[in-house]
């Protein structure tokens, strides 16, 4: 290297220093780096899982004169997190209120959407959860979930400002809607993340301890009335309780991630997970349990629960009540979507059908997935200089 090129060289590092007030410089250090490393190590275990998972999925997927190769649906991932990485990170640096009418925008549109599945979506495997056609299909619901728990996070911030306002009956109004659309697709396991989003919020927007304990018993109500009257919920309850009728999925699934004891099999040493049905989607939790062990799915599982408290402790001394909360909610989907799946590849839930976020194969569920992650850290950004003293602020130029 010249001395020239040397000297360039330590021009453009010196330009991210903290005198740097460039948009790129303000992004590097406000972004919460501890948070990014952290979904980035779930989106790289996502793609040598997706490698794992990827024979057996291409083994059972072909057919009728097509063969897909042994790590078809790997590429294809890379392919959708070579989209969705940038995709985080442009939306990670916009400001807090473009990123509030990005979400409420994206949430009146993908409601709209949804709401015309049963219009024009197409079926895949006996469910119509997807508009679309081919390699263009995406569902609504995924896309649908970070934006709209920012919008319940933006209306019910508006009580504090006025608390006459009827926002709580609003905002149930609108996760009751949602919640009949997505029970039509049939898609019961999305309709409990919505409700257990906005309960979530509810509890962090300081309604009372009474109306909380109302909606519980009322969220308990509705999933008795789901097993009574809504029979995708009876099936997969009673299944999951008295292992009646098709248990094959759990069954498979279970065999699979205690295949490979503590330390796993190996990278592609896996038997089990070719009788899994889909090993590269909601049974990826086992396929990493067998080829890696149950460290790993320790592990991952470390990992999700690091980026709730640090997201939860980062909040702590917010000010700003919509940040508040929608930093909350968007932590939370990803908590509840994350337990919910590894609760059913561990038998300790009913099958829901229902994606390990970050890790999964999917093209709509990796590109919401990154919207989702870019708003949580758009609104998790800091100034590094708020809480300096005024002393080492006018000392490094800054205010």
């Amino acid at each position: 290297m010249t001395d020239t090129a040397a000297i360039r060289r330590k021009k453009q590092v010196a330009r991210l220093g903290r005198a740097d007030r460039s948009p790129l410089g303000l992004w590097f250090w406000e972004i919460d780096r501890v948070l990014l490393m952290l979904i980035t190590v779930l989106i790289s275990i996502g793609l040598v899982a997706v490698a794992a998972a990827s024979p057996s999925a291409a083994h059972r997927y072909s057919g009728a004169g097509v063969t897909f190769a042994p790590l078809h649906y790997f590429w294809r991932q890379l392919f959708w997190v070579i989209i969705s990485v940038p995709v985080m990170l442009g939306v990670s640096m916009l400001p807090k209120q473009t990123a509030r009418r990005f979400a409420l925008g994206g949430a009146a549109f993908f409601t709209i959407m949804l709401a015309a599945v049963p219009l024009i979506g197409v079926e895949v495997n006996g469910a119509h959860r997807w508009i679309g056609v081919g390699f263009a299909q995406f569902q609504p619901s995924e896309f649908l979930k970070p934006l709209f728990v920012v919008s319940l996070a933006w209306l019910l911030s508006l009580r504090q400002q006025d608390k006459t306002l009827p926002v709580v009956p609003l905002t149930g109004a609108l996760v009751g809607v949602i919640a009949i659309l997505l029970m039509k697709q049939p898609d019961f396991g999305q309709t409990i993340v919505f409700g257990t989003m906005w309960m979530a919020l509810l509890l962090l927007s300081g309604v009372s301890g009474r109306m909380i304990g109302g909606l519980i018993g009322a969220g308990f109500g509705g999933i008795v009335c789901a097993y009574l009257f809504y029979p995708v919920a009876t099936t997969r309850i009673n299944n999951f309780i008295y292992g009646e009728g098709d248990t094959y999925q759990v069954d498979k699934a279970h065999a699979t991630i205690t295949g490979g004891g503590f330390f796993g099999t190996g990278p592609g040493g896996g038997v089990a997970k070719f009788q899994l049905p889909e090993a590269h989607t909601d049974y990826i939790y086992s396929v990493i349990g067998e080829e890696f062990g149950l460290i790993a799915c320790l592990a991952i599982a470390f990992i999700f629960l690091a980026i709730v408290v640090r997201v939860f402790l980062k909040l702590l001394d917010e000010e700003d009540t919509f940040t508040m909360l929608a930093a909350a909610g968007l932590t939370t989907q990803i908590g509840v979507q994350a337990t919910i799946n590894m609760a059913v590849n561990l038998q300790l839930a009913p099958s829901k059908g229902m994606t390990l976020p970050l890790i999964s194969y999917g093209g709509s569920s990796m590109i919401a997935l990154a919207i989702g992650m870019g708003l949580l850290l758009a609104f998790t950004r800091r100034n590094p200089y708020l809480h300096r003293s005024p002393y080492v602020v006018k000392w490094n130029g800054q205010r």
